[in-house]
């Protein structure tokens, strides 16, 4: 059984940064790992994926040259730092794990953390 836990989440002026981390135990034979977001009313987004064979990564156009996705060198811990955050930022960012894809689909991804609240003012 696969369980992701994430850390870093927290409070921060519009134009900070925050890094989120998220770290896979068990079996962990997925392809990608990834983060989502949520904010409260809307639907959950893919944010940014990347593959742990190849470190390809995606992002999603909100995010572009803001956000960046990376692995720790064991491959099983995914960050994802935050910069020139924005108050539209704000939201429940989950990890997720699965075979990935450029479309950032959530049935691309199988496993999930409880997620982490990240909160941008103004």
């Amino acid at each position: 059984q696969v369980q992701l836990v994430e850390a870093g989440g927290g409070s921060v002026q519009a134009g900070g940064s925050l890094r989120l981390s998220c770290t896979a135990s068990g079996y962990t034979s997925s392809k990608a790992l990834g983060w989502f977001r949520q904010a409260p009313g809307k639907e959950r987004e893919g944010v940014a994926c990347i593959y742990r064979g190849g470190g390809s990564t995606y992002y999603a156009d909100s995010v572009k040259g803001r956000f960046t996705v990376s692995l720790d060198n064991t491959k099983t811990t995914v960050f994802l730092q935050m910069n020139s955050l924005k108050p539209e930022d704000s939201a429940m960012y989950y990890c997720a794990a699965g075979i990935g894809g450029s479309w950032l689909l959530e049935s691309q991804f199988e496993y999930w953390g409880q997620g982490i609240l990240v909160t941008v003012s103004s």
